[in-house]
């Protein structure tokens, strides 16, 4: 007697990734400080990471489903990896074998299926490995023109740059600062800032 085929359901962009924020909010339940964020604009929207995780790191996870191409991720990999820590590819299986050999090595890689009931179930074949390529200047374009200009007065360093663009104030501010510091200034107002959309709240869990 012939075994019945399994059925494979197909994964689609918004039920990947509202489970996967569910997903990441309990890997991170333990995490002190913590903002979970759509859509995250890179180099001022040339890009977009799906969902970016801010912690002591910062971690983005671009979706790939089954319904979706992967047409735009050779140039999303190359502005993504000017910017995270760590990136994970969520992917569906139907572009598994493909976006392997794609993606660099150090990149993370987990598939997202769904069950008969619609449920997506994740499995990590992949950890993400540390960014050892990022760019200082693209790293301050996740700033806000405001808050570089902040940091820069932190620094003693605004004086003559208040009347210039927010590319020429970037770069100073990474010339300023090392790339280590510049990351963790980034991170801390990326926390602070108050005028974020509403699905990106900021998590203050009790020790």
């Amino acid at each position: 007697m012939e075994s019945k085929p399994r059925t494979i359901y197909s994964t689609n962009d918004l039920s990947i990734r509202t489970a996967l924020k569910k997903f990441l909010e309990d890997i991170h339940a333990s995490d002190k400080k913590l903002r979970i964020i759509e859509e995250l604009g890179v180099q001022h929207g040339v890009a977009r990471i799906d969902i970016a995780v801010v912690n002591g790191l910062m971690h983005g996870y671009e979706i790939k489903s089954d319904k979706d191409t992967l047409q735009r991720l050779p140039e999303q990999i190359r502005v993504f990896n000017l910017v995270f820590d760590k990136i994970t590819l969520v992917v569906g299986k139907n572009h598994l074998y493909e976006a392997i050999q794609i993606i660099p090595e150090w990149w993370g890689i987990t598939i997202a299926k769904s069950d008969s009931s619609g449920n997506v179930i994740f499995n990590i074949i992949r950890e993400a490995c540390e960014n050892e390529n990022q760019n200082s200047v693209s790293i301050a374009n996740l700033l806000w023109r405001e808050e570089a200009l902040k940091i820069l007065e932190d620094n003693g360093a605004s004086e003559g740059f208040y009347s210039k663009s927010r590319e020429i104030i970037y770069t100073r501010l990474a010339n300023v600062l090392d790339q280590k510091t510049l990351e963790n200034r980034v991170r801390e107002t990326l926390f602070l800032r108050t005028d974020w959309r509403l699905d990106a709240p900021l998590v203050l869990n009790d020790d």
